[in-house]
C-alpha cells in the first residue's frame, strides 16, 4: 500500500516522517487544553536521542495481579519448596528443566523454547526495599520507580522525556483501556488504545465538534491554537494509521489463545512492521488477572500458557518481519506470592519475584541470586536484585541511554544481559 492516508498524497515513511501525535481512548478536549502549557514548553526544549541505536525498540509487558515467581521459576533442587507447598508444588518430573537447579512451569513452552534459543533471560529476586502488599502502592512504585516516593511521572515516561526530542512524535504507545502511570511523561504524550477498531476521539457532541475544526490546518498565529490543532491533526492520523495498520496485518504465526495479551502482542508487531516511529511499547494483561488466592494451579497453569505462548509468538513475528535484531522484551509483575501455600488452595501477596528480558541480543540463563526460602521476612523472601537494576539493563544496554542515574532517580548497575 503506497499511501495510507486519504487526501494524504503522502507515502507511509513520509507520513511518519511527518510525525504523529496521538490522543488515547478517553481523550478529549479538556485533557488536551490542561495539557498545553507544558507541551508547548517543552516544544521549546532540547532533548538528546539514542544515536548508538536509533532503530531500537523497548517492549514493556506487565503481568498484572502478583504473579507467583516460584511456580513460575520452580526451584526443584530446594526441599523447602516443596515442604512449603506439598499441594501446589509442581512435581519435578513434569517441569521443563533449565538447569540442575530451576525448571519452567510445565505449561510454559513457549519460554523453555525462547530460553534453549539463548533469547531469554531470567532476573531472580526483584524487588524494592520495604515491599509493599497492596497491588494499588505497589504497581505505583514499579510504575514509577520510584518506591515509597510521591514521583508523579512514569519511569517510561521520564525515559522518553531525557532521551527523545519533545517534536518526536509518538515515542510511546500503551495498549490497554487506561493509560498506564509508567507512561506518563512531562514532554510526550502516549498513544493509548486498546482496540484499534474503537480507536477514535470521544467526548460529547459539542467536544468532538471542537476537536473537528481544530483539527483542519492552523491558519491562526496564537502559538497554543496552532499546537492545538496540530495535536487534533495528527490524533485523527494516527487512530487512521493504528486501525488500518492492524486491521492488515496478516502473519502465520501462532500466538496461542491467550486472548487480549496475544492480540496486543500482534498489534504490535503490526505497528512495527508498518514503521510505526514508536519506540517503547507498554501492554498489560490486565484485570489483576495473576491475583491467584484460591484454587491457583488451573487458573495460573492457563494463564502462563497464555503469556509464554503469546510473548514467543511475538518474538517469532518480528523475527519474521526483519526486526527481530531491533526488539526487546521486559516482563514483570507488582510482586511474587508468598512461600507457602494458603488453605485455599492459593497463594497470597508476597514480595521478590523473577522478570524477564527477552530477544535476539539477549545473553540467555539466569542472573541474580535466587531468595532463600527459609531467610524469610514475615513469611515472605527478601529481595536479592533491586528491580531498577532490570530498568537500567534496558535503558542502557539495550536502548543506548547512559544517564539511568537521571531517569532511574538513583544509580542501579546493570547486569550485563544484552550483547
Amino acid at each position: 500500500m503506497s499511501r495510507i492516508t486519504r487526501g494524504c498524497g503522502c507515502s507511509r515513511r513520509e507520513f511518519l516522517a511527518r510525525g504523529l501525535y496521538g490522543i488515547g481512548v478517553g481523550g478529549v478536549l479538556p485533557v488536551v487544553l490542561g495539557r498545553t502549557s507544558a507541551a508547548l514548553a517543552a516544544q521549546a526544549l532540547q532533548g538528546t536521542s539514542m544515536e548508538r541505536h536509533p532503530e531500537r525498540i523497548l517492549v514493556v509487558v506487565e503481568l498484572s495481579g502478583g504473579n507467583d515467581g516460584l511456580n513460575t521459576i520452580v526451584p526443584y533442587a530446594d526441599p523447602t519448596y516443596y515442604r512449603a507447598r506439598p499441594r501446589l508444588g509442581i512435581p519435578e518430573r513434569d517441569l521443563l528443566k533449565a538447569n540442575s537447579s530451576y525448571g519452567f512451569h510445565p505449561s510454559m513452552v513457549g519460554f523453555e523454547r525462547l530460553y534453549k534459543d539463548g533469547h531469554l533471560g531470567v532476573v531472580h529476586g526483584c524487588g524494592y526495599d520495604h515491599p509493599s502488599l497492596s497491588h494499588f502502592s505497589s504497581m505505583g512504585f514499579w510504575h514509577t520507580g520510584v518506591p515509597n516516593g510521591g514521583e508523579p511521572l512514569g519511569w517510561l515516561g521520564r525515559l522518553a522525556d531525557h532521551s527523545y526530542q519533545p517534536s518526536t512524535r509518538n515515542v510511546i504507545v500503551d495498549l490497554g483501556n487506561s493509560q498506564s502511570l509508567a507512561v506518563r511523561s512531562g514532554k510526550h504524550s502516549p498513544l493509548v488504545f486498546e482496540d484499534p477498531a474503537r480507536f477514535r476521539r470521544d467526548g460529547s457532541d459539542a467536544q468532538k465538534e471542537a476537536l473537528a475544526a481544530l483539527s483542519q490546518p492552523a491558519t491562526s498565529a496564537n502559538a497554543a491554537l496552532e499546537f492545538l490543532a496540530s495535536t487534533a491533526q495528527n490524533a485523527a492520523e494516527s487512530s487512521d494509521f493504528v486501525r488500518q495498520a492492524t486491521s492488515g496485518y496478516r502473519t502465520p504465526i501462532d500466538y496461542g489463545i491467550g486472548g487480549g495479551l496475544a492480540s496486543n502482542l500482534q498489534r504490535v508487531a503490526a505497528l512495527i512492521k508498518a514503521e510505526m516511529p514508536t519506540r517503547l511499547y507498554y501492554v498489560t494483561y490486565s484485570g489483576n488477572s495473576f491475583d491467584t488466592h484460591v484454587q491457583q494451579a488451573d487458573l495460573h497453569s492457563r494463564l502462563l500458557m497464555y503469556t509464554a505462548d503469546a510473548i514467543r509468538g511475538f518474538m517469532d513475528d518480528v523475527k519474521r518481519i526483519g526486526r527481530g535484531n531491533d526488539v526487546a522484551m521486559m516482563v514483570f509483575t507488582e510482586f511474587g506470592r508468598r512461600v507457602e501455600e494458603n488453605g485455599s488452595l492459593g497463594t497470597d501477596h508476597g514480595t521478590a519475584t523473577p522478570m524477564f528480558l527477552l530477544g535476539e541480543k539477549v545473553h540467555g540463563g539466569f542472573y541474580g541470586k535466587h531468595p532463600s526460602l527459609t531467610d524469610l521476612d514475615d513469611g515472605n523472601m527478601k529481595m536479592t536484585t533491586d528491580f531498577r537494576s532490570v530498568y537500567s539493563t534496558v535503558i542502557k544496554e539495550w536502548l543506548g541511554y547512559d544517564d539511568t542515574a537521571a531517569v532511574l532517580k538513583g544509580q542501579f548497575a546493570p547486569l550485563g544481559v544484552f550483547a
